[in-house]
């Protein structure tokens, strides 16, 4: 009798030892938190250098007068010259 038992148990572990299992560890979570009280507050994360820097971006972005742009007349003065001013067309 006992040695069909102990086949049947053994041929059915899986199905027996996960509710066993799960039961086991869900009272001894229980019982930690119990014990332990209440987990402490999470410390805020700091913001990455390179997020820091892009912050940082955006806000000198948004402190700019967006509806003050320089002419295209006067970025031409900016242009490089180029070599013994070749291809630049001549001024009048």
């Amino acid at each position: 009798m006992w040695s069909v038992l102990w086949a049947a148990v053994r041929s059915k572990a899986p199905y027996v030892t996960f509710p066993v299992a799960f039961v086991v560890g869900l009272v001894g979570s229980q019982l930690e938190r119990l014990l332990r009280g209440d987990p402490p507050a999470t410390a805020q994360e700091e913001k990455s250098i390179s997020e820091q820097r892009e912050d940082r971006k955006l806000q000198e972005i948004a402190a700019e007068d967006q509806t003050q742009v320089v002419s295209l007349k006067d970025k031409l003065e900016f242009a490089p010259r180029a070599v013994l001013n070749r291809n630049r067309p001549a001024e009048k």
